[in-house]
């Protein structure tokens, strides 16, 4: 191979993981400014497989007596659930073999942390963030999994706003994870832009607020 083959080799490779990592940090920024998610990237060799990971900050369930939810909230009112995510900034659309490379992922992540966590204090939500968009396929697979799997699509561009966003049964449902109190709604109005909407949390019929801890507040 020659010099000049060799070096676009390596030019190429290294814009594809730059823009990878640039990825990985839109989406860490949008999950942390809109999803209530505290994140941090792990990336590099040994990650296996996992772009981010950390907690996703959700409302505590209504007592019976509690007629309305918190108008404030704090590290008592939500909870927490371990989120493990991978980033695609692929050009080609996402078809169920990257849903079942996911899979796999927390499957692992499972099996290998069971000895030293036998009583896990949280789920686990496997989260696929993609630059494009998801094929029928897949988000067939998605719908049938037994993992709780939270769906994004966050295509390109100066938007902070995801495009999509697809929770399965086993997140969603009433018998998921979350109960049945989390909805993905499609919102339209002020600060989405003309003619445009946007995808986003609801929780017991409202949208639900932006919240994590302050730093240091939570163990990690």
């Amino acid at each position: 191979m020659r010099a000049t083959q060799i070096r676009r080799l390596a030019e190429g490779l290294l814009s594809t993981v730059h823009r990878g990592t640039a990825f990985e940090n839109r989406s860490l920024s949008l999950l942390q400014s809109s999803m209530s998610m505290s994140l941090t990237r792990v990336g590099g060799r040994g990650d296996g497989g996992i772009d981010l990971t950390g907690w996703w900050w959700l409302p505590e369930q209504l007592s019976p007596s509690e007629q309305h939810p918190p108008t404030q909230w704090s590290i008592t009112n939500r909870r927490r659930l371990r989120v493990l995510a991978q980033c695609k900034a692929e050009t080609k659309k996402m078809g169920p073999a990257h849903l079942r490379e996911l899979e796999g992922v927390v499957y692992k992540h499972v099996a290998t942390s069971a000895p030293s966590h036998p009583t896990p204090d949280a789920p686990i939500i496997a989260l696929l963030i993609s630059a494009s968009a998801f094929t029928r396929p897949c988000l067939l697979a998605a719908h049938a999994s037994p993992v709780p799997l939270l769906l994004v699509h966050l295509p390109p561009g100066a938007s902070a706003a995801p495009g999509a966003a697809f929770g399965n049964p086993a997140l969603l449902a009433a018998r998921g994870v979350l109960r049945g109190e989390v909805e993905v709604r499609w919102e339209r109005g002020a600060g989405v832009g003309a003619g445009a909407g946007r995808p986003a949390l609801w929780w017991c019929g409202r949208p639900l607020a932006n919240w994590t801890p302050a730093p240091g507040a939570a163990a990690q």
